[in-house]
């Protein structure tokens, strides 16, 4: 994949080592700055929002593809309309902003009125949701986090259901739940069945949990009964983001037979702000795991499919004063690769739309550290997780914050996601 850029480039704005947004990444989000204005494109660097707006207005932006009377594309309140334009486009505004905000081109750098209006301190910009989201599809794509609970809900013996090596299994989830990093949900009340209880009741859940997962937006989306093939998959994608799958899991219990998840799932979906281009991805590719048995042809890809993201989790309590780490994985683990999930959703006819967002599914590793949710980090509650100050938790208690983030390591410079956070508040009596 083209339009990587070079690890020696450097940009005039600044970006700490460990900063998850050098000149190497420039994702895409929507922002509105605090002192006032509509929302807008814009692009992370350092610390700063570079504001594509602004450059649009001054014809400092060159896109193809789109019609003289379609007006402008980053000033609308979401990414959809330049994410429909489709990769070469996408491409082509990547290098654009990557020479602008070069240390050696002059033109941004020397113009300090321009740079007023174009660059926004990320702590004077409120962080919106990127997309319109109009479809979405959460996966079960890791086969350790898939044994794991499968293990717990059905027995060791019965780990996997039999078609799980055999096709991506997901469900189709509630987009106008999903939420911008930062909003608090509230715990979701449902039907839950204790075990040796006679009959069901109704109240507040007291198993929520977090869901550690990675989601994909889609740009140009296929036609109605026209699959798109495993090998022509990545064309569609247009980034990635961070993904909590916010579940409760007593309520999933008592309803999940045979429909799958509902309210156990559709009280709240929280995603990360920035989404990471695959231009960015492309020097971190990595071999996912052996695929055995090998999957039907239609799911058949070469190449590495996977990337090297390191993932973690971390929790803090109402009366912790600095989260706690409680989990590291890797998207690496994913076992069902974005191309075959999108080649297996669309196979039976299924049209994407632009905006639409696939998600993983739970990224769980081998190790128990790297368990990518409490169900699993606790054994299903039956061995709780030690926290500071001798707190332990089965499942995240009122008051608690749930902290994501995810970066790629290169060799002197990150490419990362920043984070996705929420706190779970008391039900709504």
């Amino acid at each position: 994949m083209e339009s990587t850029i070079s690890p020696e480039l450097r940009s005039f704005v600044p970006a700490a080592p460990d900063s998850h947004f050098p000149i190497q990444n420039l994702p895409y989000g929507v922002f509105r700055p605090r002192a006032g204005g509509a929302p807008r494109a814009g692009i992370a660097i350092g610390e700063m929002i570079l504001d594509l707006r602004a450059l649009e207005s001054r014809s400092l932006l060159k896109l193809p593809q789109v019609d003289e009377g379609a007006g402008p594309i980053f000033a609308r309140p979401s990414l959809n309309a330049f994410m429909a334009l489709g990769r070469e486009a996408w491409r082509s505004v990547r290098e654009q902003v990557s020479r602008l905000l070069s240390a050696d081109e002059p033109l941004l750098r020397d113009d300090a009125k321009l740079r007023q209006s174009a660059l926004v301190p990320m702590a004077e910009a409120e962080l919106l949701l990127p997309v319109e989201i109009g479809d979405y599809t959460d996966f079960y794509s890791s086969r350790h986090h898939a044994a794991n609970v499968g293990a717990m809900f059905r027995g060791p013996e019965n780990a996997l259901p039999p078609n799980w090596l055999h096709l991506p299994i997901a469900y189709h989830g509630r987009a106008s739940s999903i939420v911008a990093s930062g909003v608090d949900l509230r715990r979701p009340r449902g039907q839950t069945k204790p075990e040796g209880a006679d009959s069901p009741t109704f109240g507040p859940s007291q198993a929520v949990d977090f869901e550690l997962e990675m989601g994909y937006f889609i740009g140009p989306g296929n036609r109605l009964g026209e699959p798109i093939p495993v090998e022509r998959a990545m064309d569609h994608v247009f980034g990635l983001a961070l993904v909590n799958d916010w579940s409760a899991r007593d309520i999933q219990r008592w309803e999940y037979v045979p429909l799958g998840p509902f309210l156990a799932k559709n009280f709240g979906t929280s995603i990360s702000p920035w989404i990471v281009t695959l231009e960015a991805l492309e020097p971190f590719r990595t071999a996912g795991p052996l695929q055995q048995p090998p999957p039907l042809d239609y799911l058949r890809c070469g190449g590495d499919q996977a990337y090297d993201i390191r993932l973690q989790v971390s929790l803090q309590s109402a009366t912790m004063s600095a989260p706690q780490t409680i989990c590291n994985s890797n998207f690496g683990n994913l076992y069902w690769s974005i191309a075959q999930q999108i080649a297996h959703h669309t196979a039976g006819g299924c049209n994407l739309r632009t905006g639409d967002l696939l998600a993983s599914g739970t990224i769980s590793g081998p190790t128990p550290d790297s368990r990518g949710c409490l169900l699993e980090l606790t054994s299903g509650g039956r061995q709780p997780l030690e926290l500071a100050r001798g707190e332990t938790r089965r499942y995240l208690a009122d008051g608690d914050r749930v902290t994501m983030t995810a970066w790629c390591e290169g060799d002197g410079y990150r490419v990362g996601f920043g984070e996705v956070t929420g706190r779970i508040l008391p039900a709504v009596d």
